[in-house]
């Protein structure tokens, strides 16, 4: 038996805990080639609320009662394979659940001696990997000023960390002032100022009054308009995310400083991570290192159990988490 994450209804903005079910289900019965797999963490992920739609984005929408997926990091708990074994540590996209069975071409291997095994769903997970994807996408390098919105979550505060060690000068902004203290104290941001606590364009001017050259957008919105102001002639803006409108219920206006991109002639790239999907292995063996080494930290927020899960889901929009968000299933 494995208890599992139903989305009963889909959201109309801010999603609730009724949009979702703790389901009690009989595990599909191990065949031969396949492995049986119990999670040890699972992820909850900002894009995961573009699924909740009922429409086709650039990934298909998440069906009513049926399991969500997502990223987990789980243990081989019995194989009729040759190519895994029992108490093998591995990557799947079989999370919202406690165990599953699948075929080993669906799972990948990670090393059990790397820990803790969540880091795999942070900073060496996909949030590290859309982090660094997205500086290389404009080449960010040695003396840009680089200014990421929603630093403390888990892509911008590894997006700041691997800037700075690029030599970069670092600021971020975050929506309280422990988070503020997070990105200066343990990701060493150059500096970091709390958005809520006056305008977003006079605090970045503040912080950055000769101007910025890349802005690691992660959030939209105000942000957004105020990178456009501070930005550089020929600066570079990554558009990774836009969480300040994931739960609106009618259009959002656009920045009002749009004729900025002409004036300064600016580059503005969009992404999605999986499109760089075969450029893991190095990745891997760059942020990998630097985690190895102590260079790179990868902070969690953890909440216990997996009927917590739609709250952990929850709390990415309201604030909650520092870091990473993740569900331990132990």
């Amino acid at each position: 038996m494995s208890r599992e994450i139903h989305l009963v209804s889909y959201p109309i903005g801010l999603p609730t805990e009724a949009n979702f079910s703790v389901v009690t289900t009989d595990v599909a019965p191990l065949l031969d080639g396949q492995v049986l797999v119990r999670n040890l963490f699972m992820s909850v992920d900002p894009y995961m609320r573009g699924r909740m739609t009922g429409r086709t984005t650039y990934v298909p929408p998440f069906e009513l009662n049926r399991p969500l997926d997502g990223g987990a990091v789980g243990e081989v708990i019995e194989s009729r394979s040759e190519l895994l074994k029992s108490g093998d540590a591995v990557l799947s996209r079989y999370g919202w659940r406690e165990y599953f069975t699948a075929a080993p071409s669906e799972l990948q291997i990670v090393d059990r001696s790397i820990e803790p095994l969540s880091v795999y769903l942070g900073a060496l997970g996909m949030p590290g990997m859309t982090a660094w994807v997205g500086l290389n996408l404009v080449d960010v390098k040695q003396g840009d000023v680089v200014y990421i919105s929603g630093a403390a979550g888990a892509v911008g505060s590894v997006a700041g960390q691997l800037a700075k060690l690029r030599g970069c000068q670092t600021i971020g902004s975050a929506g309280s002032s422990d988070k503020v203290n997070y990105l200066v104290d343990e990701c060493h941001y150059d500096d970091a100022f709390n958005y809520k606590y006056g305008v977003i364009s006079n605090m970045l001017t503040q912080v950055a009054p000769n101007g910025i050259d890349v802005y690691f957008d992660n959030v939209g919105g105000e942000s957004l308009e105020a990178a456009l102001t501070a930005m550089r002639p020929h600066g570079r803006i990554i558009a990774c995310g836009g969480i300040s409108q994931y739960n609106a219920e009618k259009p959002v206006p656009g920045p009002a400083n749009l004729f900025n991109m002409i004036t300064k002639r600016l580059t503005w790239k969009g992404f999605i991570v999986s499109d760089s999907i075969a450029q893991m292995p190095q990745f891997i063996s760059e942020v990998g290192g630097y985690f190895r080494e102590g260079k790179l930290r990868n902070r969690e927020t953890i909440l216990q159990g997996i009927e917590r899960a739609p709250e952990a889901f929850i709390g990415l929009f309201t604030g909650e988490n520092i870091g990473k968000m993740v569900v331990d299933l132990n």
